[in-house]
């Protein structure tokens, strides 16, 4: 937010640059065709007119601490609230300004209108009102904690607005190791297809391994497609959050493998209760509070207005001495108001801040065992799953070559490997993404 955006611009590219349309309406139809939960990705499409642009394969590849400084530094909702934040420090400077003082010219007793040098009386009056003492600082004060409640409110912005990058960022690779995945299980159907077919030929099977080959291949080239759209989607999303314009082309390079958890639950949420910028919002707001309630307590005491003047009387000059003050005779009706109101905001404060505490509590509880069942997820695939599910593929492959089994049993079998390899994917994925959950219910960014 502190760095020049332009040198942004000039690091990654400009994100404005215009790009090409590529065609991908016929496959987003197929995918609609074969595969159930890709209308919601077609809606995206249509409704937010996506022109996405493959990435150059010269441009440089983002890591996602870079992506967290692109969209710190350039998205527009951060850039905004920064800007309010910079509204309340200038009010800063109005709450610290001091009355101004007022200069009176009286030339009473002039024969003719405006004939200023004929008066026979003059004055010329200097005043000054000063303020009682403290109520100046307790005014700026309470300025200045305004401002520190908005900076809070772009901190937490800022948290958010991590959270959705990272989020974003694990959900691009993912889809991006689903499309490996997706293409690898295609170039297999492929293969699958061409020896059935050449065992179909010999007479070795019937013409119905034949087609459920081929409705096989069917499935894995809308699949293909399918991850394909949701890589656009998802590119766009990010672009979106890096503050560049959604067609343009993006690289990432990461793994959707994140370290362990190696923090207790006693630490984040010891961590969360004194960074959490909800809660220090809070506190700053009731400081603000109790700083108006000292300043309507100073209410009841008076401003003072000293006036000096040169009072010149048929050519004889005096010097006149003035001071004056309000008496608070009628107290109890504004002021006590004011008491009162501040009164009540202090113990509306005091019952939010235990609010957002316990509410903070339990953000990190979740996302701590969110975080611990994922890591659970992750090793059971990785000891079991994983290996057992490519064996058996490998053991079937050989067994039907050899004609021993037909395509079916080959097919479940290569279906489950591939949905297995996936299905890990997508838990790598959750567990970084539930990494970042907590990383932003403890206040923290990276």
């Amino acid at each position: 937010m502190k760095k020049n955006i332009n040198d942004t611009y000039n690091r990654y590219g400009n994100p404005r640059q215009k790009r090409g349309k590529p065609f991908f309406f016929t496959q987003l139809f197929l995918s609609m065709f074969f595969l159930t939960g890709s209308i919601s990705s077609a809606d995206f499409l249509l409704t937010n007119e996506i022109i996405y642009s493959p990435p150059d394969p010269s441009e440089e590849a983002l890591t996602l601490e870079q992506c967290l400084e692109i969209a710190l530094d350039n998205n527009p909702l951060i850039l905004s609230n920064y800007d309010q934040y910079q509204a309340a420090r200038a009010r800063v400077n109005i709450a610290r300004s001091f009355p101004q003082p007022e200069i009176l010219l009286d030339y009473p007793l002039q024969p003719k209108f405006f004939s200023p040098r004929r008066s026979d009386e003059k004055f010329f009056w200097v005043s000054q009102t000063i303020e009682f003492p403290g109520r100046r600082y307790l005014r700026t004060r309470a300025a200045e904690l305004e401002a520190s409640e908005t900076y809070q409110d772009n901190e937490s912005l800022r948290l958010s607005i991590g959270y959705q990058v990272k989020e974003a960022f694990f959900s691009l690779l993912l889809v991006e190791e689903q499309l490996k995945y997706a293409r690898e299980n295609l170039q297999l159907n492929k293969d699958f297809t061409e020896m059935v077919e050449v065992k179909h030929s010999s007479g070795e099977v019937s013409r119905a391994e034949v087609l459920r080959a081929q409705v096989e291949l069917a499935k894995a080239e809308a699949l293909a497609k399918r991850y394909e759209t949701e890589q656009e989607i998802m590119a766009a999303r990010l672009n979106i959050l890096l503050g560049r314009d959604k067609n343009l082309g993006i690289k990432i390079k990461g793994e959707l493998r994140q370290p362990l958890l190696d923090i207790s639950f006693e630490e984040a949420r010891g961590a969360a209760l004194s960074s959490r910028p909800e809660i220090k919002k809070v506190e700053h707001s009731l400081n603000k509070t109790v700083m108006q309630k000292r300043q309507a307590y100073l209410s009841y005491l008076p401003d003072f207005n000293l006036g000096f003047a040169r009072h010149q009387v048929e050519g004889t000059r005096y010097w006149d001495f003035s001071l004056s003050f309000s008496i608070p005779l009628f107290f109890w009706q504004t002021r006590r108001g004011e008491v009162a109101e501040a009164e009540a905001l202090i113990r509306s404060r005091q019952k939010e801040i235990i609010y957002w505490q316990d509410l903070v509590s339990l953000e990190v509880e979740e996302a701590y065992r969110q975080v611990l069942c994922c890591q659970e997820q992750i090793k059971l695939f990785e000891e079991n799953i994983l290996d057992q599910a490519e064996q058996v593929y490998e053991l079937l492959l050989f067994t039907f070559k050899e004609g021993q089994i037909g395509g079916l049993d080959l097919i479940e079998a290569r279906r489950t490997w591939i949905e297995s390899r996936i299905t890990y994917a997508q838990h790598l994925c959750q567990h970084a993404i539930s990494l970042a959950t907590m990383a932003r219910a403890m206040g923290n960014i990276q």
